[in-house]
């Protein structure tokens, strides 16, 4: 138990008020704790309208993703999770955390609760090589106060004249056991991107076994996560035994396709115009030597990786 003095005077304009102290618990890591699993679940939900039991339920949340909340009476009041991720830089391993699932109930907001467990993950983690969030807008000062810096990502598209039809086929994606193909084949796949998130199967997962069901294609021997909105592809990942024709997956989707944009870094990049890219209030922040040049080197964190 801790006793949290930041916000014990508060001074007015008029007077001198003295706030009762927040006495808390940090707790980490309990997603097997049923109590705390649920009240997580029900804070996630208020915030965000979302939440992870069926991720948990399904058997895909692991060890990688390890929630840091503060308790006050049993219920879950505040948050910062932690996302262990590997990603192949062109053939180079990279270990990073990302930072996600921030939130506070609104009554107990601006009291210090998320810098709170901002420094207990920075004790935990002295020694990673990178961290990376995407913060709303409204609090992009609040990170440059822990050493994150903005970064720009860069996505690659190009127009495409396809003459042949689709034979990009969706995937059965109807329960657990078709899950669970699909993620084996993740598990078996080559790096398809030249920054591909690797050894995390289980958060791709989170997208493909709920609201992207049914971006699944089968593409000869390759999964292919992709998006199709009239004229424009958009391509999430590729993931297959051996490395894939980028080429090829694309054609397969017909000549409907008009426009490609893809949603991680390809391993060569002719023939693609290199795009600022910007997300709708989200603004990337990155930390550690691993990352500092990341905006010049012109990649972007593939979209099935955000936590």
């Amino acid at each position: 138990m801790a006793n949290f003095p930041a916000n014990c005077v508060k001074r007015t304009r008029h007077k001198t008020v003295c706030l009762r102290p927040l006495n808390f618990t940090i707790v980490k890591n309990y997603r097997t704790t049923d109590t705390l699993r649920a009240s997580f679940n029900k804070l996630t939900n208020e915030t965000f309208v979302f939440d992870f039991n069926d991720w948990y339920n399904n058997g895909y949340w692991n060890d990688n993703y390890i929630p840091y909340s503060i308790i006050i009476d049993n219920e879950i009041i505040a948050n910062v999770s932690v996302n262990i991720m590997n990603f192949n830089d062109n053939g180079i391993i990279r270990h990073f955390i990302q930072l996600g699932t921030v939130m506070t109930k609104p009554e107990y907001r601006n009291k210090g609760l998320i810098r709170t467990l901002m420094n207990e993950i920075e004790k935990d983690y002295p020694y990673v090589g990178g961290t990376f969030l995407f913060a709303n807008d409204e609090v992009l000062e609040f990170y440059k106060k822990f050493g994150f810096t903005e970064a720009d990502e860069y996505q690659y598209s190009k127009n495409v004249t396809i003459t042949n039809e689709a034979s990009a086929v969706k995937a059965p994606m109807n329960d657990k056991s078709d899950w669970d193909k699909v993620k084996a084949s993740i598990d078996e796949s080559t790096p398809n991107g030249a920054f591909e998130l690797v050894g995390n199967s289980d958060l791709n997962m989170f997208y493909l076994a709920s609201f992207m069901k049914d971006s699944v294609y089968k593409v000869g021997d390759s999964i292919v996560v992709a998006d199709k909105d009239g004229s424009e592809l958009k391509i999430h990942g590729v993931f297959s035994k051996e490395p894939a024709d980028l080429e090829s997956v694309i054609n397969s989707f017909g000549s409907e396709v008009k426009t490609v944009k893809l949603c991680f870094t390809p391993k060569n990049t002719a023939g693609y115009t290199k795009i600022l890219y910007k997300e709708e209030d989200c603004t990337l922040f990155v930390k550690g030597d691993a990352l500092m040049n990341f905006s010049s080197e012109g990649k972007m964190f593939p979209s099935l990786s955000h936590a």
